[in-house]
């Protein structure tokens, strides 16, 4: 059983995993949610992901375009703008750094009996 995940965490860190997965490919919405559940990131919902690409395209990350489809409305596909490439690049820095570090706190051995207070 994979270990459960902090959803809080997941959201601090989805908006840099959709500029990721918009870097590699260009994608419509519930392309993106298959995407990160091929990924492991099976708790993400499709609530959450399309609110976030929203905002991506509203902050100048992502831009979209409608593209008709045979089996139902035109979908969406939103695809990487330079700014967002800015963001993917300093956003995967800062997360590798901060991995690092909590990393290296983490990784200490727990000790068998916890400290007590006075």
């Amino acid at each position: 059983m994979p270990p459960t995940r902090d959803s809080q965490l997941l959201k601090g860190v989805l908006s840099l995993l959709l500029l990721q997965l918009l870097a590699e490919q260009e994608s419509y919405g519930y392309q993106v949610v298959q995407r990160l559940h091929e990924d492991g990131f099976t708790d993400i919902l499709d609530g959450t992901v399309y609110p976030a690409l929203a905002r991506l395209e509203r902050e100048g990350r992502a831009s979209s375009r409608l593209v008709s489809s045979s089996s139902g409305p035109a979908r969406k596909y939103y695809r990487l703008t330079p700014a967002g490439h800015r963001a993917l690049t300093e956003g995967a820095a800062s997360w590798f750094a901060l991995a690092d570090v909590v990393g290296s706190v983490l990784h200490r051995p727990v000790p068998a009996d916890p400290i007590k207070g006075p």
